[in-house]
């Protein structure tokens, strides 16, 4: 039996919206964008750690471990094509711990179509909806 001949390079789906790479798709302190994030991060931080491990695909303790939000937030920017350096990481997740982990779970929501990426934006025009005639 012979194998089936690819004709076509495959494409970078997978994801439920489509979002530019190069930057995070939503700022650092954009809670209001996913407050149910914002809420498990304020007052469970571990939960949301666990949770964004989890759906990125890594042990549920790696938020827990040193240095362990540090290497997740590394490789989920290689992964998704956001620039950046490994120090940046570093300092994000030291001086900016909780806000970083709110927007680590957002971009995997975001990019597993559990939100949609224009509801992000919906503040920023002034609640008014885009039209996409």
């Amino acid at each position: 039996m012979s194998n089936p001949v690819v004709t076509h390079q495959p494409g970078a789906g997978g994801y439920g919206t489509n979002v530019q790479t190069g930057e995070w798709s939503t700022g650092l302190c954009a809670c209001c964008s996913d407050c149910l994030v914002c809420a498990v991060g304020c007052f469970c931080p571990l939960a949301l750690s666990c949770y964004t491990a989890n759906k990125y695909g890594e042990n549920c303790c790696l938020g827990c471990v040193p240095g362990g939000l540090t290497a997740m937030r590394t490789h989920m920017r290689l992964t998704y094509g956001i620039q950046g350096t490994i120090c940046n990481d570093a300092l994000m997740i030291f001086f900016c711990g909780h806000c970083e982990m709110c927007r680590m779970a957002r971009e995997i929501r975001i990019r597993n179509g559990e939100i949609s990426h224009f509801h992000n934006t919906w503040l920023d025009r002034g609640g008014q909806k885009e039209s996409y005639e």
